[in-house]
Order: C-alpha cells, then structure tokens, then sequence
C-alpha cells in the first residue's frame, strides 16, 4: 500500500509537485471516529471531484476538546490506519488545531468538500478555495447514531 499520511511540510511539497502537472486537488475534513458507511460515500464521492483527496483528520486533541473527554472511541492511530485503506484518500493530514482552516491555508486544494449538513457560509476555509461542494449525508449514518446504537442495544457495559 503506497504511504499516505505525511507531515504538512513535505505533503505541501507533494502537492505544489501534482499541481504542476495539472492535478485537481480536492479537500475534505472531519473527525472520521467509528468509520462507517457514509464516511466512506463522501470519500468516493470527493474523490471524483478531482484527480487527488487530501483528507484533514482531527487529532485525537482536537477530538477531545471538541466532543469531549471520552471522545474518539477509535485513536488517531487507529483512524488513519483504517484511511490509510480507503481507495479513495490520497493523502492524510493530522491537524490539532480545532477547524482546518490553517491546513487548508497550507495545501490550497482547489475544492473544498463537506457534508450536506453544514450550510456553505458555515464552512470553514471556504474563503482559501475556488470551489465548495456540500455532499449530501447518507441517511441513518453517522458516528452519533451509532454510539446511540450500541449505548442503547448494551448499556453502560458490552
């Protein structure tokens, strides 16, 4: 399996490399905890958008500041090894910072990809891209539900 994750210094490189080629650059972003069915529908979707998907995960950091202290279930670690085999990321950058704004700055993608339920002035880095496309959420698929699922199906222990 070809590398996929790098730092943001030598990804940067990477892509000023593909972009000189006439390489489309798309971007997407998100926790990516318990990676389930429509995670993996907006990556293939994404990645139709252009010739190369950076995906921006949330450190586990970020994570825990931004869902609190028993989030993520599954580690960073975990999380970019389990995206390290999805056909179609490219790339995987980790960022510790609470929105990808500063990463998005870094790689200037050409398109900015996020799920139908943010509204597009709610969408961060939209002002560093030509282009922003929302991709509609596969119904009854999200890591909040599934949480929910297994709460309700076991309690407090499995």
């Amino acid at each position: 399996m070809p590398k996929k994750i790098y730092s943001i210094s030598n990804l940067k490189k990477k892509l000023a490399a593909l972009r000189r080629q006439g390489k489309r650059i798309v971007f997407t972003n998100g926790v990516y905890d318990l990676i389930h069915a429509g995670h993996v529908t907006l990556l293939e979707k994404s990645r139709r958008l252009g010739d190369v998907l950076v995906l921006g995960i949330n450190s586990d950091t970020s994570v825990q500041r931004l869902k609190g202290p028993k989030r993520p279930i599954a580690t960073q670690r975990d999380r970019i090894k389990v995206l390290s085999a999805l056909e179609p990321v490219t790339y995987i950058a980790i960022f510790n910072e609470d929105t990808p704004y500063e990463l998005i700055q870094a790689l200037h993608p050409d398109i900015l990809v996020k799920g139908g339920d943010y509204a597009t002035d709610q969408i961060v880095g939209r002002d560093l891209v030509k282009k922003v496309v929302r991709i509609p959420l596969v119904k009854g698929r999200s890591t909040s539900a599934i949480i929910k699922k297994i709460v309700d199906a076991y309690g407090g222990g499995a």
